[in-house]
């Protein structure tokens, strides 16, 4: 199965019956990757999309029209929240978070997601990728391909919207702690060579993550995140993260 085509039909087909169905995680990356890059070209297993809460219900009867099984009791319990689906022919796994990404951290989507045609907003796709806590190299590729082939600034158009970066950076203690974290990982495997781009590519990396920086130092701060900053990492700041199983 070609993902990227099932991506772009089940987005096309969710769009044709009005529902919002926005693609997130490594493909989501992907296509927004427009300088084809050979350093982030890899195999993907599996689909993940965002849909709003409110459509949930038209959601949960569209899946099985495009050919797909429901994870029945994972939906049933966590239904509300995120969803499994598996391909009927083929068995590959889609998963779907219900009006907000959350993993080692909480990312809301339910209001955003008219934003980008195909798949959640680059600065929510930029967090999804940088709240990683135990950060691997796929996902560090994937944080490094959204900084050099998008810009950063106002707006959502292949842009990182810095004001949605300062919004949920500054009203979320952890993952402006886990984002900075993972920058500074970026920053060391660039100078250490692990991740390798050129000199012109590097420099356009590294502008994008100070920009990133200067947006977090300058951004509002509630009395609550100045509490939780004065804690720091002495307290854990992330969720676990639970494998699910078929």
């Amino acid at each position: 199965m070609d993902l990227q085509q099932e991506l772009h039909r089940l987005v096309d087909a969710a769009n044709a019956k009005n529902i919002q169905l926005r693609a997130i995680g490594g493909l989501a990356v992907e296509t927004h990757n427009r300088s084809r890059h050979p350093l982030f070209k890899r195999e993907y297993a599996d689909l993940d999309f965002c849909v709003p809460l409110k459509q949930r219900r038209q959601f949960e009867a569209f899946m099985p029209e495009m050919g797909y099984s429901p994870h029945k009791q994972f939906n049933v319990l966590n239904g509300d929240q995120r969803q499994i689906y598996y391909h009927n022919p083929t068995e590959m796994k889609v998963d779907i978070f219900v009006g907000r990404f959350e993993m080692c951290h909480k990312i809301p989507l339910e209001e955003r997601l008219g934003a980008d045609p195909l798949t959640i907003p680059l600065a929510e796709l930029f967090f999804s990728k940088a709240q990683i806590v135990e950060l691997n190299r796929k996902d560090a590729l994937d944080l490094t391909s959204i900084l050099l082939n998008n810009k950063t600034g106002d707006g959502d158009h292949e842009t990182i919207n810095l004001s949605v970066i300062a919004q949920l950076g500054g009203a979320d203690w952890g993952l402006y702690k886990t984002t900075s974290m993972n920058l500074d990982k970026i920053e060391e495997m660039l100078k250490k060579g692990e991740i390798l781009l050129n000199d012109e590519e590097q420099t356009l990396v590294a502008g994008r993550i100070h920009d990133i920086r200067k947006t977090f130092a300058d951004m509002p701060k509630s009395i609550a995140w100045k509490m939780r900053d004065k804690v720091g990492a002495r307290v854990k700041w992330y969720l676990e993260v639970e494998e699910v199983q078929r």
